[in-house]
Parts: C-alpha cells; structure tokens; sequence
C-alpha cells in the first residue's frame, strides 16, 4: 500500500515542526523541507527521530533543486498534502525597504509557493491532493513589513487561482493567515523587550497570541476529509485581530504617531 506523504517547507523553524507534527497525525510520513540542512536535522530530532519524518534539505527559490527534490520525494510516497510555509520579513518600513529587499521578500513569500506547486502539480493532480499556503494578516491590512506583505497578498490571491484552476483535478487550495505567533523570533524580541507580549496582546480580541500548534491545527484541518468542500479561503488564525481592525485603525488615527 503506497504511503501518503505531506511535504512542509520552511519546516525547521517553529511553525514548521508544528505544523509537521500535526501533519504526521493524518499522513504516513511527512518531509520537512529546509534550506538549512543543520536546522532540518535539528528539527528531526525535536520531533522525536521518528522515521516518519523525513528531512530534505532544498532551496525553494530554486526552480531546479524543487524538481530534483519532487522527483525524490516522488518515490517516498503518495503526496497529498502540501504547505508552502517557508517565509521571512526584513524591512519594516517602505522606507527602509531597497529594491534588493523587495525582490528577496517577494522571492521568498510569493515566488518560491508558486515554484513549489508546479514543482508537486503533478503529483498532487495524482492524489487529488490539497495545497495550504501560509500567508499572514500583513496580506490582509497594513500592519508593516511592506513588502513582505506585499508578498503575502499575492499569496492570499494565488491560492484563489489554484483553488478556481486546479479545482476541477480535484485539488483543494486555502490559505492560513497567522497573526502574531509566538516563535524564538518573537522571543528575541521579548529578550530586548519583556513587555512586547503585553503589548501586543491589547490588539487581539481574545488578548493572547497565536501558538504555533494553533496555526497547525488550522493546517490541519484544511488538509482534511472534514474540509473537503472548502477550497479557495483563507482562514485567519489571529485571535480576532483583524475583526477588530477598524477599531485598531481609528485607534492610530487618533495617536500623535501618525
């Protein structure tokens, strides 16, 4: 019986061990993409060294090594999920924001998800796969990090595409978008800054952030039988956020920031 497969990118850091984790609960086995070979091999062994899991080390920007690791990866097994989570953010401000930074962002938030499909559009046609892109609440309102949300946008409306164009193969394409996330990258923040989480939490309807287990968990169920009549959404996972964005802007009209 041919084993069903999930392939994650971007799988070494939080997120990605998250979501892999939660994956490996529905699917046979689950490849944890990285372009940092020491931090995928690391990731494997928080996991637990399950042979399960299975670390490939690629470039997602890379049009020839995602064929190379797709033709690989062909041969472990049935691809039925796939996440596209690999991401960064640089400059915060537009400002701060030079050409180089805008071509990296939207290389790595934009480019490499559609690289990547076409990379597994086969195999996903094969299994009727599903595709979950993980985007951001920066691609739905302006909260800074221009042109990384400028990517996520695109992201948000790539999944529509796929989703209108693919549906007919039967594959399913949504989107999560994580608010606030507490990852190591937040926690060097909360190094520099103990209140940063208080903070932030004021903006959030449910005054807590998102966990990386609560954007897997969203994952999860859009990769599954239980969402097999959704396709072209994208689901916020951002504690009421962007439901509370009009009071959140007004808020910053009024500041003297502004």
């Amino acid at each position: 019986m041919t084993r069903s497969l999930a392939v994650v990118t971007g799988a070494a850091g939080d997120i990605g061990q998250a979501i892999a984790r939660r994956l490996a609960d529905s699917h046979d086995c689950v490849a944890l993409l990285d372009i940092d070979a020491a931090a995928v091999s690391a990731a494997i062994d928080d996991l637990g060294g399950d042979d399960r899991f299975l670390p490939v080390v690629c470039d997602v920007t890379d049009e020839q090594s995602l064929a190379a690791m797709a033709r690989v990866l062909a041969d472990a097994g049935q691809v039925k999920t796939l996440v596209n989570n690999a991401g960064a953010a640089r400059a915060v401000s537009l400002h701060d924001t030079d050409a180089s930074i805008w071509r990296q962002d939207l290389a790595l938030n934009l480019e490499a998800a559609f690289l990547t499909f076409r990379a597994f559009e086969a195999l996903l046609k094969e299994s009727r796969g599903s595709l979950v892109n993980i985007a951001s609440v920066n691609g739905m309102a302006v909260f800074g990090h221009p042109a990384y949300s400028a990517a996520k946008a695109g992201l948000i409306h790539f999944t529509k595409l796929v989703a209108v164009e693919y549906g007919k193969f039967g594959i399913r394409a949504n989107a999560v978008a994580p608010g606030t996330v507490r990852t190591q990258a937040w926690e060097a923040r909360a190094a520099a800054n103990p209140q940063v989480f208080e903070e932030v939490k004021r903006w959030y309807a449910l005054r807590r952030i998102a966990t990386a287990d609560d954007v897997a968990n969203a994952v999860h169920f859009l990769a599954g039988d239980q969402a097999a009549a959704i396709t072209g959404v994208c689901l916020p996972v951002d504690c009421g956020l962007t439901a509370g964005q009009a009071e959140l802007a007004h808020t910053f009209s009024q500041s003297d920031h502004y």
